[in-house]
Protein backbone atom coordinates (compact mmCIF):
# COMPACT_ATOMS: atom_id res chain seq x y z
CA UNK A 1 0.00 0.00 0.00
CA UNK A 2 2.85 2.33 0.92
CA UNK A 3 4.46 2.49 -2.50
CA UNK A 4 1.14 2.46 -4.34
CA UNK A 5 0.09 5.60 -2.48
CA UNK A 6 3.42 7.26 -3.21
CA UNK A 7 3.02 6.41 -6.90
CA UNK A 8 -0.44 7.98 -6.99
CA UNK A 9 0.85 11.09 -5.22
CA UNK A 10 3.57 11.44 -7.87
CA UNK A 11 0.76 12.70 -10.09
CA UNK A 12 -0.12 15.51 -7.68
CA UNK A 13 -1.58 16.24 -4.24
CA UNK A 14 -4.59 14.25 -3.05
CA UNK A 15 -6.47 13.34 0.10
CA UNK A 16 -7.13 9.84 1.38
CA UNK A 17 -10.54 9.32 -0.21
CA UNK A 18 -9.22 10.47 -3.60
CA UNK A 19 -6.41 7.94 -3.31
CA UNK A 20 -8.84 5.17 -2.34
CA UNK A 21 -11.11 5.98 -5.28
CA UNK A 22 -8.14 6.14 -7.68
CA UNK A 23 -6.98 2.67 -6.60
CA UNK A 24 -10.49 1.24 -6.93
CA UNK A 25 -11.00 2.74 -10.39
CA UNK A 26 -7.57 1.69 -11.61
CA UNK A 27 -7.54 -1.89 -10.30
CA UNK A 28 -11.23 -2.74 -10.42
CA UNK A 29 -12.78 -5.62 -8.54
CA UNK A 30 -9.87 -7.94 -9.36
CA UNK A 31 -7.76 -6.45 -6.60
CA UNK A 32 -8.77 -6.32 -2.93
CA UNK A 33 -10.43 -3.00 -2.25
CA UNK A 34 -8.34 -0.72 -0.06
CA UNK A 35 -9.57 0.07 3.43
CA UNK A 36 -9.79 3.82 4.07
CA UNK A 37 -8.47 3.32 7.59
CA UNK A 38 -5.42 1.52 6.23
CA UNK A 39 -4.87 4.31 3.73
CA UNK A 40 -4.91 7.02 6.40
CA UNK A 41 -2.65 5.04 8.74
CA UNK A 42 -0.22 4.52 5.86
CA UNK A 43 -0.36 8.21 4.93
CA UNK A 44 0.45 9.09 8.54
CA UNK A 45 3.46 6.79 8.49
CA UNK A 46 4.64 8.15 5.16
CA UNK A 47 4.39 11.66 6.54
CA UNK A 48 6.35 10.74 9.68
CA UNK A 49 9.05 9.16 7.53
CA UNK A 50 9.37 12.35 5.46
CA UNK A 51 8.19 10.86 2.17
CA UNK A 52 5.06 13.03 1.98
CA UNK A 53 3.86 16.31 3.45
CA UNK A 54 0.31 16.88 4.60
CA UNK A 55 -1.62 20.11 4.65
CA UNK A 56 -4.99 20.79 6.25
CA UNK A 57 -7.51 22.32 3.86
CA UNK A 58 -10.48 24.17 5.34
CA UNK A 59 -13.96 23.19 4.19
CA UNK A 60 -17.04 25.30 4.91
CA UNK A 61 -19.57 22.64 5.81
CA UNK A 62 -17.28 19.80 6.83
CA UNK A 63 -14.25 19.28 9.00
CA UNK A 64 -10.91 20.16 7.47
CA UNK A 65 -9.47 17.60 5.10
CA UNK A 66 -5.81 16.78 4.81
CA UNK A 67 -4.16 16.65 1.42
CA UNK A 68 -0.78 15.06 0.85
CA UNK A 69 2.00 15.58 -1.63
CA UNK A 70 5.33 13.93 -2.26
CA UNK A 71 8.53 15.31 -0.83
CA UNK A 72 11.73 14.99 -2.87
CA UNK A 73 12.58 11.89 -0.80
CA UNK A 74 9.14 10.46 -1.63
CA UNK A 75 9.68 11.05 -5.34
CA UNK A 76 13.06 9.29 -5.08
CA UNK A 77 11.39 6.34 -3.33
CA UNK A 78 8.79 6.02 -6.12
CA UNK A 79 11.42 6.20 -8.85
CA UNK A 80 13.56 3.60 -7.04
CA UNK A 81 10.52 1.31 -6.66
CA UNK A 82 9.72 1.45 -10.36
CA UNK A 83 13.35 0.84 -11.30
CA UNK A 84 13.78 -2.18 -9.03
CA UNK A 85 12.79 -5.59 -10.43
CA UNK A 86 10.06 -7.43 -8.54
CA UNK A 87 10.61 -10.53 -6.40
CA UNK A 88 12.54 -13.54 -7.61
CA UNK A 89 10.69 -16.76 -8.44
CA UNK A 90 8.82 -18.41 -5.59
CA UNK A 91 11.10 -21.15 -4.33
CA UNK A 92 10.09 -20.92 -0.70
CA UNK A 93 6.36 -21.34 -1.11
CA UNK A 94 4.30 -22.82 1.69
CA UNK A 95 2.76 -25.46 -0.57
CA UNK A 96 6.18 -26.69 -1.70
CA UNK A 97 7.10 -27.22 1.96
CA UNK A 98 3.90 -29.21 2.48
CA UNK A 99 4.72 -31.47 -0.47
CA UNK A 100 8.30 -31.92 0.69
CA UNK A 101 7.37 -32.67 4.30
CA UNK A 102 4.24 -34.79 3.77
CA UNK A 103 6.10 -38.13 3.59
CA UNK A 104 8.19 -37.21 6.63
CA UNK A 105 5.13 -36.34 8.70
CA UNK A 106 3.19 -39.48 7.93
CA UNK A 107 -0.11 -37.64 8.40
CA UNK A 108 -1.01 -36.86 4.79
CA UNK A 109 -0.46 -38.26 1.31
CA UNK A 110 1.40 -36.08 -1.21
CA UNK A 111 -1.01 -36.91 -4.03
CA UNK A 112 -4.00 -36.01 -1.85
CA UNK A 113 -2.31 -32.66 -1.15
CA UNK A 114 -1.75 -32.09 -4.86
CA UNK A 115 -5.36 -32.93 -5.69
CA UNK A 116 -6.69 -30.63 -3.00
CA UNK A 117 -4.46 -27.79 -4.20
CA UNK A 118 -5.48 -28.43 -7.81
CA UNK A 119 -9.18 -28.12 -6.86
CA UNK A 120 -8.38 -24.89 -5.03
CA UNK A 121 -6.60 -23.45 -8.10
CA UNK A 122 -9.39 -24.54 -10.44
CA UNK A 123 -11.98 -22.85 -8.20
CA UNK A 124 -9.84 -19.72 -8.13
CA UNK A 125 -9.61 -19.80 -11.93
CA UNK A 126 -13.40 -20.16 -12.21
CA UNK A 127 -13.84 -17.17 -9.86
CA UNK A 128 -11.40 -15.11 -11.93
CA UNK A 129 -13.31 -15.98 -15.12
CA UNK A 130 -16.52 -14.73 -13.52
CA UNK A 131 -14.73 -11.60 -12.35
CA UNK A 132 -13.33 -10.97 -15.83
CA UNK A 133 -16.81 -11.26 -17.33
CA UNK A 134 -18.25 -8.85 -14.76
CA UNK A 135 -15.39 -6.33 -14.89
CA UNK A 136 -15.70 -3.21 -17.00
CA UNK A 137 -14.10 -4.20 -20.33
CA UNK A 138 -12.78 -0.67 -20.73
CA UNK A 139 -10.60 -1.04 -17.64
CA UNK A 140 -7.54 -2.58 -19.31
CA UNK A 141 -5.49 -2.49 -16.10
CA UNK A 142 -8.03 -4.60 -14.24
CA UNK A 143 -8.30 -7.00 -17.19
CA UNK A 144 -4.51 -7.34 -17.34
CA UNK A 145 -4.44 -8.01 -13.60
CA UNK A 146 -6.99 -10.79 -14.04
CA UNK A 147 -5.12 -12.17 -17.07
CA UNK A 148 -1.89 -12.26 -15.07
CA UNK A 149 -3.55 -14.08 -12.20
CA UNK A 150 -5.04 -16.65 -14.61
CA UNK A 151 -1.66 -17.23 -16.26
CA UNK A 152 -0.02 -17.72 -12.85
CA UNK A 153 -2.73 -20.18 -11.88
CA UNK A 154 -2.27 -22.08 -15.15
CA UNK A 155 1.48 -22.29 -14.50
CA UNK A 156 0.78 -23.52 -10.95
CA UNK A 157 -1.61 -26.15 -12.32
CA UNK A 158 1.03 -27.30 -14.80
CA UNK A 159 3.55 -27.52 -11.97
CA UNK A 160 1.13 -29.59 -9.87
CA UNK A 161 0.71 -31.97 -12.79
CA UNK A 162 4.46 -32.37 -13.00
CA UNK A 163 4.70 -32.94 -9.23
CA UNK A 164 2.06 -35.67 -9.44
CA UNK A 165 3.85 -37.37 -12.34
CA UNK A 166 7.15 -37.33 -10.45
CA UNK A 167 5.74 -38.48 -7.12
CA UNK A 168 3.38 -41.27 -8.23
Amino acid sequence: MRLALLALLANGPAHGYQLKRALEELLGAAYPQPNIGQIYVTLGRLEKSGLIEGEDVAQETRPNKRTYQLTPAGREAVVAWFEEPTDEPRVRGDFFMKIALAPESGVVDQIALINKQRRHFLNAMRDLSKLAAAEDQENRVAQLLIDGAVLHLQADLDWLERCQEELE
